[in-house]
Order: structure tokens, then C-alpha cells, then sequence
């Protein structure tokens, strides 16, 4: 099978889909491989080093989604790339369709394959406790006084009390999150809905300025928080909120919210996404940095990350073709978006109120 591996274009976004270690492995395998002129620099790859893994550069995208059959990628599809896809071509990248009705109105059109890679990780993405760490990080840096927060140390001195974060979901996102917090010396509550993960991030963090407790708390710290830190994929067809508009007003005006799932009107009612080139708005009075690429700031770590996790699915699917493979992993199957015109994907059909036909009506056929 023919692979590429196109350059993204999303602004700030230096990740790339394969290294050239996984770019070897698919090429003893008697596949081809292709990636775009530039693709892995930000990642720290050049193209030479494509080159001697096995894989052809081709110079401009347009070359490379005209050569290939499957097409690996991190980030959705953006408008500047819809007039290269066509119906015989087999999309595996992060689509998010249910929140991005033109990019999905599109991939409907064209007729393609499209599977969701944000939907087949089996033990979560590898770059979630990257999002986690680094959006930690922002949330830190945007407390300190002169970027219009607190001015609280996030470690001890003199007495002085030590930044305040709540952390809202603590799975992989949030755990993350955790870790760089609480390494720092932040104080630190995290809520969530399932008391087992309460319980293994109170077991982890013992003997650090941590509590747990349950989601439903949330408005008892809401007033002392310095940073709010949403690690929760919130379901796109729900209309309620963990944090809604009005609750805003019961913050301090130096907090600031740090939406890592960064759901447009998820868990945090006033998150939109925004890019690392104009991270921070203010709504009523209090900042919020949405930034719906984070792990993007870190290329060399998530790229190796997502490549890896990766690997199997697109070796299955250049053994097997992509419904073929859907058949034999229901992990892949979970990601099918669109098949022929026709949308498999249920969240996407709720939220956007059209028809859909069950990936399992499809895989049967």
C-alpha cells in the first residue's frame, strides 16, 4: 500500500504522523512510503533521515495525497487541504468531527474512509498526560502577577500561602496535569465522578498538598482557586456544564482557566479554541487559554508518542484494508467516521442532527 505522510499546516503545530522508525518498520513490511518535504522538522527529523529509513519525499502536498492511498496525520483537515482528498483515499488522523461539521460535510462528499485516531487508543492517547504536563505549565505561568494573575509562588516561602489549582477529571489528561503541579509544590484539589480514580490519585500523591474529592463539590472551591485546570472530555451532545457562564463570577479576577480538553462549550461553558499564536481572551473578567493543540508545543516527545501508538493500526490496515481491519479490531472500529457518504460515527450524528448508519451495519456487510 501507499502511505504519506503530509506535512500539518495547523498554525504552531510541529508534530508529524511517523519517524522514521516506524517509516523502517512499514517498509520491510514491502510498503511504500512517502512523506512531504519538511514534514518532521519541527520534530526533529530531516528528510534525510526519511530518506534513509526507505520512504520517497515528494515536495508539495498536493504531490503527496495525489501518490497515496492511505494518508496519516495528527491534526484534522483543514479547508486548505479538502480539494486534495479523493474518494479512494483512506484518512487516519485526529478528525473530531462531531464539533466540525464543514470538515465532516466534506469527507461525506468526497466519499472516502475516514477513521478518527483520537477514538482507537485502547489504554488512552499517548499525548494526553503530554497535554496534561505542558497545559499545567501554562496555567503556572499565567498566575504569576505581571500576566494578570495572582502573584502566588507555586512553591513555599516565608510563609506565604502557595498557588491554588483544581484539577476537574483525573485520567490521563489530569494526571498529568497532576504531576507537573504537584512536583512544583502547588496546592491541589482534584475532582471527579468515579470514585476509583479519586482513590488511586489520593494513593499516588500522599505525601504531596493534595485532596480528592467528588465533581459534585465543585463550587466549594471554586472562590479560592488561582488556576482551574478542565482535564474532562465533556459528551458533545450534552447542553450542561461543569463551570457555566455564570459561575465565572464567583472567581477571583486573577484566576485563570485553563480548558485542556478544550471543548467549545463542554465541561467550561465559555471555552472556544484558540492557538498558540493568541492562546489567552477574557470572558467576563476572567482569562481563559484554550489552546486545542497543546501537545503540539512539545513535538519531539508526542510525535513519538502518537507514531507509536499508531503503528499497528496502519500496518493492519495496509495488510488488511481499512474496513477489513475495522473487522478484526473493534479499537480501530471505534474510530470508523465515514464510509462511501455514509457517517458511521454516532456523536457526530446527535450533535449535528443528521442520519447515520451504525459501524457495526457497515463491518457486517
Amino acid at each position: 500500500m501507499k502511505i504519506g505522510v503530509p506535512k500539518e499546516i495547523k498554525p504552531q503545530e510541529g508534530r508529524v504522523a511517523l519517524l522514521p522508525e516506524q517509516i523502517k518498520k512499514l517498509t520491510d513490511d514491502g510498503q511504500d512510503l512517502f512523506v512531504q518535504a519538511g514534514a518532521g522538522q519541527l520534530s526533529g527529523i530531516s528528510d534525510q533521515e526519511y530518506l534513509t529509513a526507505g520512504a520517497t519525499i515528494l515536495q508539495t502536498a498536493a504531490e503527496l495525497f495525489g501518490t497515496v492511498e492511505l494518508i496519516v496525520k495528527v491534526k484534522e483537515i483543514l479547508p486548505a487541504e479538502f480539494d486534495l482528498l479523493r474518494k479512494h483515499h483512506i484518512l487516519l488522523t485526529n478528525i473530531h468531527s462531531a464539533n466540525d461539521r464543514p470538515q465532516l460535510d466534506h469527507l461525506l462528499k468526497v466519499g472516502l474512509i475516514a477513521i478518527a485516531a483520537e477514538d482507537t487508543h485502547q489504554y488512552g492517547s499517548p499525548n494526553c498526560p503530554l497535554a496534561g504536563e505542558v497545559g499545567a505549565f501554562e496555567g503556572i505561568r499565567l498566575s504569576l502577577a505581571h500576566h494578570g494573575g495572582t502573584g502566588r509562588h507555586f512553591m513555599s516561602h516565608f510563609g506565604a500561602p502557595v498557588s491554588k489549582a483544581i484539577v476537574l477529571g483525573l485520567g490521563h489528561v489530569g494526571r498529568g496535569a497532576l504531576r507537573t503541579l504537584l512536583s512544583l509544590g502547588v496546592e491541589v484539589v482534584g475532582l471527579d465522578i468515579n470514585a476509583g480514580a479519586r482513590k488511586q490519585a489520593s494513593l499516588d500523591w500522599h505525601n504531596t498538598p493534595f485532596r480528592a474529592d467528588d465533581i459534585s463539590n465543585l463550587h466549594d472551591y471554586l472562590g479560592s482557586a488561582d488556576m482551574i485546570f478542565n482535564c474532562v472530555m465533556w459528551p458533545k451532545h450534552r447542553n450542561d456544564h461543569l463551570i457555566h457562564r455564570k459561575d465565572l463570577a464567583l472567581l477571583k479576577p486573577t484566576a485563570v482557566i485553563v480548558d485542556i480538553s478544550c471543548d467549545e462549550g463542554g465541561a467550561i461553558e465559555t471555552s472556544r479554541p484558540t492557538s498558540w499564536q493568541d492562546p489567552v481572551y477574557v470572558e467576563d473578567g476572567i482569562r481563559h487559554f484554550c489552546v486545542d493543540n497543546i501537545p503540539g508545543a512539545v513535538p519531539i516527545s508526542s510525535s513519538a508518542g502518537y507514531a507509536t501508538a499508531l503503528l499497528p493500526h496502519i500496518k493492519s490496515i495496509a495488510k488488511h484494508g481499512a474496513l477489513d481491519a475495522c473487522r478484526r479490531d473493534p479499537w480501530l472500529a471505534r474510530g470508523l467516521n465515514c464510509v462511501d457518504g455514509i457517517l458511521t460515527l454516532e456523536e457526530a450524528a446527535r450533535v449535528q442532527d443528521r442520519a447515520f448508519t451504525p459501524t457495526a451495519e457497515i463491518l457486517n456487510k
